[in-house]
């Protein structure tokens, strides 16, 4: 494992040229080719028992750096993969790894998730926070919220990584997805499908102060989703990200591919409002809501909040702006789609947003649609540590790896740096349909991204090639104001 992690940091180390660049992918990549990167490289690898892997979540507990990572349900060839600490088959679930070198990666435990297939069990989703920061929680405790499949969500004592005890289940959520929740105060915004509702996925919000004892506060989405409301159906949720108390804003995202929306909602109407889901309810928290296109979704919303604009610092007004990050979700594979995309939002005047630049990694010279799998944006990272805050993003992408952007100035977002794991047996193959037949083709499937408050990157794969943690180098670092 140490040699061959040598090796893999190695050649992530080399420098690679437009030129030979090109030269070097005129055919797709195979097993045991170097990884592919620009102002990024390789710092630790974990294969996380070859399991498709969703959300990293990346918690500091006392003097370690502990990395939970949610994952989606089996495949058709391997529904249950072994657990190499036990030797037994075991749905996939929560992985928890020691991250603190990450040169040395300590897999600690594996908790299985709900027996199913792709997005139909598992675990995927994963938020963590410590007992010590929660209003009402046991302070010894770090508590993880996971979704279990799509039936349930899940509190964890994981103050002991590698023995977690179950603390509370919460029944009936369905459509379980990509959640928050606020560590300072204890509100989670869960993202499930209540009965009644029109869409399969909406926001539940409870008082998780007390992650054993959760307390229901009001159901919420926009205006039409809603029981007994009649007409068009808007777009169903993705996930939302909040900045608590003190910027009194939630920012949710709907839809992935498609028929994209941005909403944006006053927190404290959200959770002291009327909680009735009627439509005038549901208006009264919104500030702002954005339309995008049908051909476009809106799985991440990211805030980057006072941004002081290059090439603006001497107007009277709006030097400095506030924006968001819009990523969407590929989905089908092999471009054969809509390209789904990074956009960028001047949300300065809240009840009006504006979409005033985007990005998007070129499809050449590396033939990216042709590699197999999906090729398009995913999400970005979500963690807001002043190391990257408001300078580097980085965004997952697929079978193009990780994309860092320099988004120092959102009118003009520009790629410093990318990184594009090396595939190996493990790496799951990816399908379409050809004359009515099958044709498969084997690509990484890098799905999403997270940083930690050191510098590191996380990114983890959906198709089953485990967890790459990354540096920046060069001009990505330069961006940043880090040291290589």
């Amino acid at each position: 494992m140490k040699s061959a992690l040598s090796f893999l940091v190695a050649v992530a180390c080399l420098a690679v040229t437009p030129l030979a660049y090109a030269q070097i992918r005129a055919s797709a990549p195979q097993i045991g080719d170097p990884p592919e990167a620009l102002n990024m490289q390789l710092a630790g690898y974990d294969r996380m028992q070859a399991r498709a892997a969703y959300q990293p979540t990346i918690q500091h507990q006392g003097d370690r750096y502990i990395a939970y990572v949610g994952h989606h349900g089996g495949t058709t060839t391997i529904p249950n993969p072994i657990n190499s600490m036990t030797g037994k088959e075991e749905p996939n679930g929560t992985s928890v790894l020691d991250v603190t070198d990450p040169a040395h990666i300590q897999y600690l435990a594996h908790i299985p998730g709900e027996s199913g297939l792709y997005e139909d069990g598992g675990a995927q989703m994963v938020r963590v926070c410590n007992g010590a920061d929660l209003p009402h929680g046991d302070k010894s405790a770090v508590y993880m919220l996971r979704t279990f499949g799509n039936s349930a969500h899940e509190v964890w004592n994981t103050a002991d990584p590698a023995h977690p005890k179950l603390v509370a289940r919460l029944e009936g959520l369905k459509g379980t997805h990509k959640s928050w929740w606020e560590c300072d105060t204890g509100i989670a915004y869960l993202v499930s499908g209540a009965p009644g509702w029109r869409v399969p996925r909406m926001t539940q919000v409870y008082d998780m102060s007390d992650p054993a004892h959760p307390i229901f506060i009001r159901n919420f989405g926009l205006a039409g989703q809603e029981p007994g409301a009649t007409g068009p159906v808007p777009t169903m949720l993705h996930g939302m990200i909040s900045l608590g108390v003190k910027s009194n804003r939630v920012y949710f995202g709907y839809g992935t591919n498609g028929g994209g929306i941005l909403q944006i909602v006053d927190r404290d109407k959200l959770i002291h409002g009327a909680p009735e889901p009627t439509r005038e309810n549901l208006l009264s928290p919104q500030v702002g809501r954005l339309d995008l296109s049908p051909l476009i979704g809106a799985h991440t919303t990211y805030p980057m909040i006072g941004i002081p604009v290059p090439g603006m610092l001497h107007d009277k007004i709006g030097a400095t702006r506030d924006f968001l990050m819009i990523v969407n979700e590929q989905i089908a594979n092999e471009c054969q789609e809509a390209r789904q995309m990074v956009w960028f939002a001047d949300i300065s005047a809240e009840a009006k947003p504006m979409v005033v630049s985007n990005y998007t990694a070129p499809e050449g010279p590396s033939d990216f649609c042709a590699r197999g799998g999906r090729f398009g944006s995913h999400a970005s990272n979500e963690s807001m540590y002043p190391v990257f805050r408001n300078k580097l993003a980085f965004i997952s992408y697929f079978n193009a790896g990780v994309r860092a952007l320099d988004i120092r100035n959102p009118y003009q977002p520009r790629e410093v740096g990318y990184f594009i794991p090396s595939i190996t047996k493990d790496t799951d193959s990816r399908c379409i349909k050809v004359d009515g037949k099958d044709r498969c083709k084997t690509a990484i499937q890098t799905n999403n991204v997270e940083t930690d408050d050191r510098g590191y990157i996380y990114i983890v794969d959906r198709a089953n090639t485990g967890i790459h943690v990354l540096t920046v180098t060069g001009d990505a670092a330069a961006v940043a104001g880090v040291k290589p």
